[in-house]
């Protein structure tokens, strides 16, 4: 699977609560059964913990070489959503994390998966 050490961190810059969503447009990886590439969208929707707690975002560079290690892999799109919200939480501990994968068509089939860590602001 994708290499996980490659996420880094910063602290995050204040106390007041927001979201932050990054979207990476053009992700890959390989279909494990035919061995043919997918191609899809991940969005990345989240709460950091609180800064006075050492809350911290993911580094955007960190998070384009994590994402472009799936390249190779062979995996159901399931297994990708879920890996990328686990191997995120582990490293951020957000109060919410949302990640999102928009898969394109192939055979007349779209596939959207969603996995959640966390508790959404508000809630």
């Amino acid at each position: 699977m994708p290499d996980a050490s490659l996420l880094e961190a910063f602290p995050t810059p204040t106390d007041t609560p927001f979201v932050i969503e990054h979207v990476a447009e053009e992700f890959t990886s390989v279909c494990p059964v035919t061995g043919h590439p997918d191609f899809g969208e991940v969005r990345v929707r989240f709460a950091p913990g609180p800064g006075s707690a050492g809350g911290v975002c993911v580094e955007l560079k960190s998070l384009k070489l994590y994402l472009q290690s799936f390249r190779n892999e062979g995996a159901y799109y399931e297994a990708v959503t879920n890996v990328i919200r686990d191997d995120l939480a582990a490293l951020m501990s957000p109060q919410w994390l949302r990640v999102t994968t928009v898969w394109r068509g192939r055979g007349g089939i779209r596939s959207t998966i969603v996995a959640d860590a966390g508790n959404p602001p508000g809630c």
